[in-house]
């Protein structure tokens, strides 16, 4: 991957859409905020997309339904949690649509960004500083 697409993601709030309303932010290299932890307790979770396969723009529809499909493999992994609607945000205007998932394990998100075609992803556990992840 290049730099560029690198210092991109690095750039990105990670949004999660809370129980409650609003939006709380997950920032890489930082630890999830307070009102997220409460979702997360001391899990392992994930912030992914089935959106734009290998950061390429795809079709509304297409975006649409692989995320379909991405929540319900999400929904089928044993020790869910929580989910949460997610948008990624970028500094220039980008948002792309995104979920927060609490007790997901990372070798089942490297699993499913590989099948979506995700050049990462963002994670962490419990309250440790949230990483971006390579999975392929």
């Amino acid at each position: 991957m290049d730099e560029a697409l690198l210092a991109a993601y690095r750039a990105t709030e990670y949004r999660v859409r809370l129980p409650g309303g609003g939006w709380a932010a997950i920032r890489i290299g930082a630890p999830p905020p307070a009102v997220l932890r409460t979702l997360i307790d001391a899990r392992p979770w994930g912030f992914v997309t089935a959106w734009n396969p290998y950061s390429r723009p795809l079709p509304r529809d297409a975006n649409r339904l692989a995320q379909r499909a991405l929540l319900a493999e999400l929904r089928a992994l044993p020790g869910i949690a929580a989910i949460r609607a997610g948008c990624g945000a970028g500094p220039d205007g980008w948002r792309e649509p995104s979920l927060f998932v609490s007790g997901a394990r990372t070798g089942a998100l490297d699993t499913l960004a590989r099948r979506y075609e995700q050049n990462a992803y963002v994670h962490g556990h419990g309250a440790a500083p949230a990483r971006l992840r390579l999975p392929r």
